[in-house]
């Protein structure tokens, strides 16, 4: 499995994030043409290569169609570009400086992008042309990307969603983000995950996170940085985060949530062979170093134990309690709560426990960016006293989803091979279920037709 490595000296944005990845040889074009399955309309988006400090690399940018129906007035000198990230999701504008000021009242936003941009964005129209949470998740469940994308896309806005939640005091599903916003934040962040897809999902490491100084101006007043939303997302992973004397915004929430969804672990760069680096391009030039987002991708030293099968691997943590004294319909609740919260899998096994106790070992799956946070679930939704994590490596088989005509009409296989060889094919159960109760008739019936077909594929192949 392909590695990659964050190294954010410089700190990380949406566009230097898909910078990075089209520097490291993801196509522009294929990432164009995937994002049109989102059926997003009123933006395009460009690529070019430059330098910051002598260093050369990617710069993404996307550009709204009818941005100047809106107002914007681009200050002298600075490239139209985005990051889009402040999270037009509430009333805020950066102010990095007395040259990067900015306000904002009301509807009418006024903010400055990416990196200190001085870019005076005025939009003074109403939220309803905006987009919440609930919808964009909408929006990205119904599009024709691949599972994967979407279900990490949907992650990361999760995530910044939560935050502006805790800050502005309402649910997650309700958290809006601006017309503006929504649409950039939409095209880094499900982008992202097109290009970490093309590059073979690659287990993501970051260096130690470093932001600059200077301060937020929000609807009521100057935040320090990190901004409020970047710092509730580092909070809810417990990311830690370092400071240097770059005045400025370094870290925007889009950012953030992208290392909070992706990166397993933050330091020093892991052992593994370095094959490509790329660099995502920011648009200011900074004062003490260069604005750019280092990516490295490479292959684990531990390639070498697993053989030359082509199997996938991956590492997950593996969370486990020892209770005794928990009633059976909590323990159902909690298993429930937990697949709900992004668990891999969750199971309970029958133990002896000392004092000739009978009891339930809970084990729970999930990725190494979660532990935490489900750790706190156990201690919190059950009676556990303490949570023991280890880490497990996982071997499994390459995955891919096809449909297959029956009597019934179409029915998703998912098909599992090794090697090129396709050992197991299996009927997807809820949609067998979804017809056999829409037609009436036993799901066996149902079941055994998908069988019969993906027994065929397998065949053919």
């Amino acid at each position: 499995m392909p590695h990659l490595y964050l190294d954010i000296f410089s700190g990380i944005s949406g566009d230097m994030f898909l910078g990075a990845l089209l520097d490291l040889g993801v196509p522009f074009t294929q990432l164009e043409a995937e994002l049109r399955k989102l059926n997003l309309p009123g933006y395009h988006i460009h690529t070019h290569r430059g330098e910051k400090s002598g260093i050369a690399g990617t710069k993404f940018e996307v550009h709204l169609e009818h941005e100047h129906e809106h107002g914007h007035e681009d200050g002298p000198g600075h490239p139209h570009a985005h990051d889009h990230a402040h999270e037009h999701a509430h009333d805020h504008a950066h102010d990095h400086g007395p040259d990067h000021s900015t306000t904002a009242q009301g509807h009418a936003h006024t903010h400055s992008h990416e990196h200190g941009d001085k870019h005076n964005h005025s939009h003074v129209h109403g939220h309803e042309h905006g987009r919440n949470y609930a919808q964009i998740r909408q929006l990205i469940s119904d599009c024709g990307l691949s599972e994967w994308v979407k279900t990490r896309a949907i992650a990361v806005f999760h995530r910044i969603a939560v935050a502006e939640g805790k800050i502005h005091n309402r649910p997650p599903d309700d958290v809006h983000f601006h017309e503006v916003g929504a649409v950039d934040s939409i095209v880094d962040i499900v982008g992202a995950c097109i290009a970490l897809e093309f590059l073979g999902r690659p287990r993501v490491f970051a260096s130690h996170v470093v932001e600059g100084t200077g301060f937020v101006r929000c609807a009521h007043g100057r935040m320090p940085l990190p901004a409020p939303a970047t710092l509730e997302i580092f909070a809810g992973r417990q990311i830690s985060v370092t400071q240097c004397e770059e005045p400025g915004e370094l870290v925007t929430p889009t950012g953030a949530a992208l290392l909070a969804e992706f990166a397993e672990t933050f330091g020093p760069l892991p052992g593994f062979a370095p094959r490509k680096i790329g660099y995502g391009l920011g648009t200011r030039d900074n004062r003490t170093r260069p604005n750019v987002l280092r990516a490295v991708l490479g292959e684990s030293q531990e390639r070498a134990h697993h053989g030359t099968h082509d199997w996938e691997t991956d590492t997950v943590a593996v969370l486990e309690a020892n209770l005794d004294d928990l009633s059976p319909e909590i323990l159902g609740h909690f298993i429930e709560r937990a697949l709900d919260e992004g668990a891999l899998d969750v199971f309970h096994t029958a133990i002896q426990m000392k004092k000739n106790r009978p009891g339930v070992l809970l084990s729970l799956l999930c990725p190494l960016a979660d532990s935490d946070r489900l750790a706190r679930l156990v201690l919190t939704e059950t009676s556990a006293f303490g949570v023991r994590q280890t880490l497990a490596t996982r071997r499994k088989l390459r995955r891919e989803f096809r449909s297959v005509d029956t009597p019934y009409g179409a029915i998703r296989i998912k098909l599992g091979s090794l090697d090129g060889t396709v050992l197991h094919a299996t009927p997807e159960f809820e949609e067998c279920r979804r017809i056999a109760t829409k037609l009436s008739i036993p799901i066996l019936e149902v079941f055994a037709a998908a069988t019969a077909a993906a027994a065929a594929l397998t065949l053919r192949r």
